[in-house]
């Protein structure tokens, strides 16, 4: 294992907060390229009311990578109590992180300066950036061949028919990329995309040109982290060949030098939750070049996700 290497994390979801937790220990040198799809929950209403990039999944990022002391990490994610899909000037269900990211964009005169003072205020040894410059929304297919826009209305499930996808695009087609993010991309040594979910937080991530060029031309060490659980309208009963199969159907080969898999499902999933685990069929796997790493990656104490201390150490013995 290598100390220090220079890692990108794509996606930007609890699952990448996750992976953040477990490498924070070993790298001072990691970037993360954060998905601008999201216009669902407390962050979607921000992005609707102030015209700004959505700040949730940033402002986790940040906290995650933030060497301020535990209170202060803890502020950043708080919620106030309320519903998080409510009214877009209510405070009720806000975070005050995505509050904060607000009005430091103001203070400064722009969202990507106020991201910057708001990883110097809170310690942050990372950098998060935005995986485009515009926002971007998504649409996508159902196996009915229905279309939905909107990552909301795709995340929960909002329409008729069989909730079970396909396909995911992105609206604009081929958005810009930032040069810090580029550069980020150029400069890594190691990339994980995932885990997260595949059709509204992975994908939209891999689906943008210089991601999707980056990925195919870097030498890093690339790592695909299977999610442990399955997510009831995104991806229901899907095996891990499925999310390899996606992934090729979507950028056209699968690029990663390994894939983690979790294979620790001694702990019950509540049945209210509707989750259930990523099974592995060796058999089922497409042709791909990509070493299959399975180890015991579960949270026992909430088994829908990686345990970040696990699986910052799986992801580190490998490089």
């Amino acid at each position: 294992m290598k100390k220090h290497l220079k890692y990108v994390c794509l996606g930007g979801g609890i699952g990448t907060v996750n992976v953040l937790r477990g490498i924070k220990d070993y790298s001072k040198d990691i970037s993360v390229l954060v998905s601008m799809a999201d216009d669902g929950g407390s962050a979607g209403r921000l992005r609707r009311l102030f015209s700004i990039p959505p700040p949730g999944d940033l402002m986790n990022c940040i906290a995650a990578l933030s060497d301020a002391e535990p209170m202060v990490r803890d502020l950043l994610t708080y919620r106030f109590k309320g519903n998080r899909w409510g009214r877009d000037d209510s405070l009720g269900g806000q975070k005050l992180g995505n509050l904060m990211l607000v009005a430091l964009s103001n203070l400064t005169g722009s969202f990507e300066k106020g991201l910057e003072e708001a990883q110097r205020l809170f310690l942050t040894h990372g950098r998060i950036i935005p995986a485009t410059k515009e926002n971007v929304s998504i649409w996508a297919l159902t196996v009915d061949g229905k279309k939905i826009n909107g990552e909301e209305n795709i995340d929960l499930g909002k329409y008729n028919g069989t909730r079970s996808l396909t396909e995911v695009h992105l609206e604009p087609k081929n958005p810009t990329t930032s040069k810090i993010a580029v550069n980020a991309l150029n400069q890594a040594e190691v990339m994980i995309a995932g885990p997260g979910d595949l059709y509204t937080t992975m994908l939209p991530v891999l689906l943008v040109p210089e991601v999707k060029k980056a990925l195919f031309r870097s030498k890093a060490k690339k790592i695909f982290v299977v999610n442990v659980a399955n997510k009831p309208f995104e991806t229901p009963n899907y095996m891990a060949s499925d999310f390899i199969t996606a992934v090729i159907k979507h950028i056209g080969a699968f690029p990663f030098d390994y894939i983690l898999i979790n294979d620790n499902f001694d702990k019950t999933i509540p049945k209210r939750l509707k989750y259930t685990y990523v099974l592995y069929n060796k058999t089922l796997m497409p042709n791909v070049k990509s070493k299959v790493v399975q180890k015991n990656l579960v949270n026992e104490s909430f088994p829908l996700y990686h345990d970040p201390k696990k699986l910052g150490k799986t992801i580190t013995d490998l490089i």
